[in-house]
């Protein structure tokens, strides 16, 4: 069970996470309903695992011939398909159980979040970018978040919703690059795959953008030096990222990825600072 909802490891749900924690303190003015934190971040660990277990289904024939996935359950035959359909049926009974307690729009919006992470496996079969797909899913939390807390989505929201959805596209293509090689022989489609020799300028490229959005979100927010200073600790682990990734190995370009979640702390850590001293 742990195994098929990755919950033994949690990078994933970190990286989920941190945008949806940004835009809960952002929204509520740096002091979100506890019924909203309680939803969206047990909704967070509830759809991260929904969407690892849908995931290994779809992929099953895929996963066995990969060297990073040749052990997840269903490939290695320890799950089978039946009881991995079981736990994602499951675990999406409890998401739709959380999100029923929060306002009709916000629910309307759940069923989009919903459906993005539903199709993202099978995107990787014909989109030559999955990982922006991804970026959408991930990130559908956030407007979803400023809409149970405001009753819409100002613009400050969709500015954060879109530095997410480009964080997330830069730092999956870290870890699509791990898996380039395999996906090559098996015809599965990523940005790695597309961007080829210019990966890692396109990456940073994505990362600079990604700390631009921030910045926006930062200036129409008037927030100080405190989160600035959150922001800039972000960019300096993105450099340290494009420094891991200089040979383009697994292991360099698998510890790039993870990486993400101490940016994506350093920017959480500068938004909780910015409204603890606002004066």
């Amino acid at each position: 069970m742990a195994e098929l909802t990755r919950l033994n490891r949690p990078i994933g749900t970190w990286l989920l996470l941190w945008p949806v924690l940004w835009a809960l303190w952002i929204a509520a003015d740096g002091s979100p309903r506890p019924l909203l934190f309680v939803v969206f971040v047990v909704g967070v660990v509830v759809m991260r695992s929904a969407g690892c277990a849908f995931n290994d289904l779809m992929d099953k024939d895929f996963d066995p011939y990969v060297k990073r996935t040749r052990d997840r359950p269903i490939a290695a035959r320890r799950v089978s398909p039946r009881e991995g359909l079981a736990v994602f049926l499951l675990l999406l009974s409890l998401a739709l159980a959380l999100v029923l307690q929060l306002d009709a729009r916000t629910i309307k919006l759940s069923f989009v979040g919903a459906a993005l992470a539903v199709t993202y496996p099978f995107f990787k079969r014909f989109f030559p970018i999955p990982q922006f797909y991804l970026g959408l899913a991930f990130s559908w939390g956030v407007p979803m978040v400023f809409m149970a807390q405001l009753g819409t989505v100002p613009r400050v929201g969709w500015n954060l919703f879109i530095a997410a959805v480009i964080w997330t596209t830069a730092y999956d293509t870290l870890y699509a690059m791990v898996d380039r090689d395999d996906d090559i022989k098996l015809g599965v489609r990523s940005s790695a795959i597309l961007f080829g020799d210019m990966d890692r300028v396109i990456v940073a490229a994505l990362q600079a953008m990604t700390l631009i959005a921030l910045y926006l979100v930062g200036d129409s927010m008037l927030f100080g030096h405190w989160y600035q200073l959150g922001v800039a600790g972000a960019a300096v682990f993105f450099v340290y990222q494009q420094w891991l990734i200089r040979d383009r190995d697994r292991d360099g370009c698998f510890r790039a990825f993870r990486n993400n979640n101490f940016a994506g702390l350093s920017v959480f850590i500068g938004i909780l600072l910015e409204y603890t001293f606002r004066a």
